[in-house]
């Protein structure tokens, strides 16, 4: 048998989390190992290269950038900053929806958050859904709005989750990948590809973490993946923890998928437009047109419809996507479109899914997920207190994890 090796701390995942508490532990003296599932590192955030482009596959925009820490880190790394309006702040091409519904649709879904807003500061904590107006002509489209921007829609989302989620809504991105750069600020540290954590028993110290490559122990761990795997149990825990597994199980990761098209005379079109499928449903998707000025279609997918087509995989969103374009567009773009790839998170074994939303009446378990246990720490974009559902919060709840580890090992 193989030689149990021994760390200080053992980092599970590999993610935005996992690689900011990996920078934090570098800066110590300690010694230390990221265990990582798959292939590559960057977990949720995954840039792939189709059409001679970069395209990302998760998260693309530098959310609330004007208090993001890895905008600084993309600069320093060398990475192009695009500080341009998103499409969602710009009124959108009128074809199919005339600009006076648009403004329409946006007062009422003002209107919305602002119910959200007060039953939040009633401390209401139920479905969202029951703030939407029945009569409202544009309840469904907010409700699909949702499920981009939440993964879920409504009805299955926290009032008081969604409330205290912090935007300031400056929002940048990152030409050359968002995915790339969680990469990037991760390639020096000494992270074990295709390593999966299967077990952590933390009953005494060292801690022993079991993996399909052998036994490690650790005197702290550090564990940043996402809840799905804490609650389905792809991760266990020896003595069991069935108050974080709970936690995990209110915070389900809700689904929101990429489908990127190529697209032919581009030039019609305005640099990063926008397009909506329909205005009338829930199961829709929203387009993206040339996103920084490529010839390219980025649509977006999300919630129980995103589920749905993903068992059809390409074809399905493809076949989907494109009709829909040509029945606002016209039947000549039919021609004028070519998928080239699409995301897929539910079917991801190491994700099962895009981001945390609180289930309605589970507010609280953000907080009962990122208690410590001694030296067992949790971290990632469910564990953030405003910011959960990004990079950036991954990111803080990383090094701070990290930063509490050192501090715990140094009084140790």
């Amino acid at each position: 048998m193989a030689d149990i090796q021994d760390f200080d701390v053992v980092v599970i995942g590999a993610g935005a989390a996992g690689i900011a508490a990996g920078r934090r532990l570098a800066q110590s003296a300690l010694s230390f190992v990221i265990l990582e599932a798959r292939p590559r590192s960057g977990g949720r955030a995954h840039t792939q290269t189709h059409a001679g482009a970069p395209v990302d596959l998760g998260c693309g925009w530098l959310h609330s950038a004007d208090k993001n820490p890895l905008v600084g880190l993309a600069e320093e790394a060398g990475f192009a900053i695009d500080r341009s309006t998103p499409p969602w702040q710009k009124t959108a091409d009128a074809r199919g929806f005339p600009a006076n519904e648009q403004k329409s649709y946006r007062a009422a879904q003002a209107a919305f958050f602002e119910r959200i807003e007060a039953a939040a500061d009633a401390h209401e904590d139920r479905p969202a859904s029951d703030l939407l107006d029945p009569t409202e002509r544009w309840s469904p489209l907010i409700d699909a709005m949702s499920t981009y921007v939440n993964g879920t829609e409504t009805d299955r989302l926290s009032v008081r989750d969604y409330s205290a989620y912090e935007d300031t809504e400056v929002n940048y991105r990152a030409p050359d990948g968002y995915g790339a750069l969680i990469e990037r600020l991760g390639a020096e540290l000494p992270v074990r590809h295709g390593c999966v954590a299967r077990l952590v028993d933390h009953g005494s110290l060292p801690m022993r973490i079991d993996t399909n490559r052998g036994a490690i122990r650790a005197r702290a761990v550090i564990v940043t993946v996402p809840t799905s795997l804490i609650a389905n149990g792809d991760l266990r825990f020896r003595p069991a923890l069935p108050e974080k597994i709970e936690a995990a199980a209110h915070l389900p990761l809700g689904l929101a998928d990429k489908l990127f098209l190529a697209l032919d005379g581009a030039e019609e079109f305005d640099i990063d437009s926008r397009l909506y499928g329909a205005n009338d449903r829930t199961a829709t998707a929203n387009y993206h047109v040339r996103p920084f000025g490529r010839p390219m279609i980025e649509a977006y997918f999300g919630g129980q419809f995103a589920r749905e087509l993903e068992t059809g995989g390409l074809p399905a969103f493809a076949d989907f996507a494109i009709s829909q374009i040509v029945g606002t567009l016209g039947s000549g773009m039919r021609k004028r479109l070519r998928p080239l790839v699409v995301s897929g998170w539910a079917q991801d074994p190491w994700a099962l899914g895009s981001y945390s939303h609180a289930l309605p009446g589970h507010a609280g378990a953000r907080a009962k997920l990122a208690a410590q246990l001694g030296k067992l720490v949790f971290a990632g974009e469910a564990t953030s207190k405003g910011f959960f559902s990004t990079a950036h919060g991954a990111w803080q709840t990383g090094l701070v994890a990290a930063t509490d580890v050192v501090e715990l090992l140094k009084k140790a």
